[in-house]
């Protein structure tokens, strides 16, 4: 027996031709074919499925029988039994006939889907060219042509954002020297030998002080903030009576006190505000500033909270009230913090300058009262208020005016707890009126006028806060009124300034002196066109 898988390899095979199509080359009858052997069989022609005949089966070949020779036909006769041409037919039907072979596992012509493969082995692929070596450079160009894209869509997107952003406000900055001082040698004042002092000019600064500042009675010279008070909760226009005040019996009795300063009045009468103001600046009496309290708070003891409650505001941090006249040594205070009282009030209504300038006054019933601050109506004094007990000496507060170079400046001052000596007669009222007018002389006749900046030059600039700077000169000279030795200071007070805006556009104020309504004040405009920032510098901005 031979082992037939060597047989098979070891045998020479003659040269095979597929059967369909040898038949479609030859055509005709197709010619008789030796078989071969089952271990021969290297291929079968396996018809399609669409090819087969609605109800056919494929049918198994049987297997050859033991003793067949290789290639022989199931049902054949042995070789050498002759069948009278029947061999003859079996072969040429084999030959002719194609059978189909069941189908057995899974379907051999069937072909799983490879993985797909990187772009650049395909683009190899379709260009015949070999995928390039990866390379640093080639690496680093890659990333390139990748990031390039992104970074500049990002730097689109920020540069859009950094020009919509709302831009910062412009900002008024001084450039000047915020401070002026006047030259020349320090002004000699001369300060009351006893007692306190101080001397301010309305808007400028001061001449200082004299005297041990602790709180000291200050008699009638407290009227000023009894009137102060009422003008400010209840404001007359200039010229003006105000409304009827209906006299009680407390002030008709008080009239005939006696060792105080009164006026007669009758109760159930009525006199106006103005009247009243009148009676206790003037005349100084004492029953009128406590009908006032009434009239007001409804009660003294009210009245007088609400007179140490202005004082703290005001900043008069040695001062006390007990009455709204006066008269009681419980009511302290020193020469300063009436100063920044005066102040006040000449700066506030129009009504207390009128009054406190008058040098008399008639009341309801026609009696004429006289000023007893004896100083007014001459040398440009206007006011303000005297005080005098035994207790307390000779007070005095006072206003007087003083022109410059065609401004007009209010000199403020105060003298409190003066002697009685024989340069002033022995009298208290004549020693604070003597002191209070050597301080006005001498601080009328120091004031004088400089000129710190001239009309056009540059004090300042426009900052839009994003690099860009305009320049901001004053509209006319810059002049302050003050004394040899004395400092200002310079202020920038700005408008509401806008980004874009033409050349000469007001844009603020620059102020000389302490700020207040007497300060001087110039307008300050553009010297040329405000121009709103540039892209770059919107580009650039980081706030």
């Amino acid at each position: 027996m031979v082992y037939q898988p060597n047989t098979t390899l070891n045998a020479p095979s003659a040269q095979q031709v597929d059967q369909p199509t040898t038949m479609l080359k030859l055509g005709g009858a197709p010619k008789p074919k030796t078989p071969e052997a089952e271990a021969e069989r290297t291929s079968k022609f396996v018809a399609l499925k669409s090819d087969l005949k609605p109800g056919s089966t494929p049918s198994a070949k049987p297997e050859a029988k033991p003793g067949a020779k290789p290639g022989a036909k199931p049902g054949a006769k042995p070789e050498g039994k002759p069948d009278g041409g029947a061999e003859g037919r079996s072969e040429t039907a084999s030959t002719t006939r194609t059978s189909v072979i069941p189908q057995v596992g899974p379907e051999r012509t069937t072909q799983q889907p490879l993985p797909p493969k990187p772009p650049l082995d395909l683009l190899a692929e379709l260009t015949n060219t070999p995928r390039p070596p990866e390379t640093p450079v080639r690496t680093a160009l890659r990333r390139v042509k990748i990031w390039t894209p992104l970074v500049i869509v990002l730097l689109i997107v920020f540069a859009v954002v950094q020009t919509l952003r709302p831009l910062p406000r412009p900002t008024l900055d001084l450039t000047a020297k915020d401070t002026y001082t006047f030259d020349g040698s320090k002004v000699h004042i001369p300060w009351p030998a006893d007692g306190q002092a101080a001397l301010d000019v309305q808007g400028i600064g001061t001449f200082g002080s004299s005297g041990d500042q602790k709180p000291v009675p200050i008699a009638s010279v407290a009227k000023v903030m009894t009137a102060y008070i009422i003008l400010r909760d209840h404001p007359l226009k200039s010229g003006t009576a105000g409304p009827k005040i209906k006299i009680d019996k407390a002030a008709q009795d008080q009239a005939n006190a006696g060792q105080e300063s009164t006026v007669d009045v009758t109760a159930g009468d009525s006199i106006t505000q103005r009247e009243a103001l009148e009676s206790i600046l003037i005349a100084s009496a004492n029953n009128v500033a406590r009908l006032l309290a009434r009239w007001d708070a409804g009660s003294e003891k009210s009245f007088v909270s609400k007179m140490n409650a202005t004082a703290k505001k005001l900043g008069m941090t040695n001062t006390t009230y007990t009455d709204p006249s006066g008269l009681t040594n419980s009511t302290v205070s020193t020469a300063v913090d009436q100063v920044k009282l005066a102040k006040a009030a000449m700066a506030g209504e129009p009504v207390f300058r009128e009054v406190a300038a008058m040098m008399s006054y008639n009341d309801y019933k026609g009696v004429n009262h006289g000023n007893w601050n004896q100083l007014v109506g001459q040398n440009n004094v206007v006011g303000i208020k005297t005080g005098t007990t035994t207790s307390a000496l000779g007070n005095l507060v006072f206003a007087a005016k003083k022109d410059v170079n065609g401004e007009t400046r209010t000199v403020i001052g105060a003298v409190i707890r003066q002697p009685a000596n024989a340069s002033n007669d022995n009298s208290i009222l004549k020693a604070a009126l003597n002191a209070g007018d050597r301080l006005i002389r001498a601080a009328q006749g120091a004031l004088r006028s400089a000129t710190i900046y001239k009309k056009g030059d540059v004090v300042g600039y426009v900052d839009d806060r994003l690099g860009g700077r305009t320049p901001v000169v004053a509209t006319k000279d810059v002049t302050a009124v003050g004394w040899s030795g004395l400092k200002v200071k310079l202020t920038f007070a700005a408008d509401d300034v806008p980004h874009t805006a033409k050349a000469g556009t007001k844009v603020g104020t620059l102020t000389v002196g302490d700020g207040s309504g007497s300060a001087v004040q110039v307008p300050v405009a553009l010297e040329k066109d405000l121009a709103e920032p540039g892209f770059a510098a919107k580009l650039t901005r980081l706030g």
